[in-house]
């Protein structure tokens, strides 16, 4: 199992009560849901790959289930992961997506690949 199910279907409700158009591809041995052609949100096995405004990270750390996304040995500004005790409640997952939601338009879009 490379990513939750249960947690992948609780994303695309939460991005949908939230009025959110996005898109899912499968990357990182996760499932990533774009919004607006851009990393919003991440499931790698049980965690919540979140990508939030780098400003606040400090902040966002002190909530429960919250850690710094190490997933490449070297942290990444604005981006953590939430395990289960973070995102259990949906209002607590809701929060989370928002956030992301909130970050997404000032970030980057990764480079295309010219074919």
């Amino acid at each position: 199992m490379a990513y939750s199910e249960y947690l992948a279907n609780r994303v695309r409700n939460s991005l949908k009560n939230l009025n959110s158009a996005f898109s899912e591809k499968r990357m990182f041995g996760g499932l990533t849901y774009m919004v607006d052609e851009k990393m919003c949100v991440e499931i790698i096995k049980d965690d919540l790959m979140v990508r939030v405004e780098p400003e606040l990270q400090e902040e966002f750390l002190k909530e429960e289930g919250c850690r710094i996304m190490d997933f490449t040995k070297r942290p990444m500004p604005g981006y953590l992961y939430v395990g289960s005790e973070g995102i259990d409640m949906d209002e607590d997952l809701d929060k989370w997506v928002q956030r992301c939601l909130d970050f997404n338009p000032k970030a980057k879009s990764s480079k295309k690949k010219k074919k």
